[in-house]
């Protein structure tokens, strides 16, 4: 078996495709190779009678800690061909239902991912978060324009400008997922509800979703190109570095999970800038055993200590 098998596993059973983030050692942080697997999957389920619907899942303990960085800087998504371009505008424009079954940090794509799926149940360890300013990255499939429109702007502005985390209790209130269950019972709740839509008419499924999706999906599409430009941009770009040393950025990055992340190192000159993939990925290690670093406030008192480390090394 491949890696890129072992990290996505797919089955179909009576009409559902089930995909799996299965690299839990790594929080389920995504490569490109995932990406490809999903996309691929995703692909081949569209033109698929036998598939009925689709659930995305992760581990009780961790749906996503978001992109690999490390990997997404060795393999740069440069054209539209991309295994992450691909991925988003297959599951943004995938005609049949798509449910998400959330537990454990949902990070940065971990989170905007569910924009595109019409149903999502959540465990009551889940955390949402889209830490791409704190990154110094601007936001990805679509969320700037579905995130306020999902959430109004003001809570946008929170989760967006800020990076704060979504608490399930939010997420609820603000319509990202539709129903909050203890962890071990979220996947058996999408496989449920996955079934009862495979055993309805596959055609009145499809124009459903369709017309309810038609007002926004040009501006989906253009959207997702757009962010897709800006974010390969600033990911190759040199980030401004904080405004002083006890300013220090690695809390709120470190809230990014070991797969989305960017460290900051001292240059020759005394200033600081980001070493993408780099000193946070290290700390991150330390906490890395427990999944549940992103649930507040444990997780705060955790990036205090991170910040404290940095600021006064050994």
């Amino acid at each position: 078996m491949t890696e890129t098998l072992k990290d996505i596993l797919t089955h179909t059973e009576a009409g559902v495709l089930t995909i799996t983030l299965n690299r839990v050692d790594k929080k389920n942080s995504i490569t490109a190779a995932m990406y490809a697997a999903m996309a691929d999957a995703l692909e081949a389920a569209s033109g698929d009678s036998a598939v009925r619907a689709v659930v995305i899942q992760g581990h009780e303990t961790i749906f996503s800690a978001g992109n690999d960085i490390g990997d997404f800087l060795k393999k740069p998504p440069s054209t539209p061909d991309s295994p992450v371009f691909r991925f988003l505008r297959g599951i943004s424009t995938f005609p049949k239902p798509v449910i998400a079954s959330v537990c454990g940090p949902a990070v940065g794509i971990g989170t905007t991912l569910l924009l595109h799926c019409d149903l999502v149940y959540a465990g009551d360890n889940a955390a949402f978060s889209m830490p791409f300013v704190n990154l110094g990255l601007c936001p990805e499939a679509a969320s700037s324009l579905l995130v306020p429109q999902r959430m109004g702007y003001a809570r946008a502005a929170e989760a967006l400008l800020l990076g704060e985390p979504l608490t399930p209790e939010t997420a609820l209130e603000t319509g990202l997922i539709n129903r909050i269950v203890p962890p071990l019972e979220a996947n058996a709740l999408a496989q449920r509800q996955a079934h009862k839509l495979a055993a309805k008419p596959l055609a009145s499924l499809i124009e459903t979703k369709r017309l309810m999706k038609k007002g926004n999906a040009a501006a989906v599409a253009e959207r997702i190109t757009e962010e897709s430009v800006s974010f390969g941009r600033m990911l190759s770009e040199p980030a401004a570095p904080p405004a002083s040393r006890g300013e220090r950025q690695v809390t709120d990055v470190a809230q990014a999970g070991a797969g989305g992340v960017v460290g900051i190192s001292p240059d020759d000159d005394g200033h600081h800038r980001r070493d993408r993939a780099g000193f946070v990925t290290e700390q991150l290690q330390k906490i890395g055993g427990d999944a549940s670093f992103m649930a507040a406030p444990r997780a705060q008192r955790r990036l205090i200590a991170i910040d404290h480390e940095v600021a006064h090394p050994a």
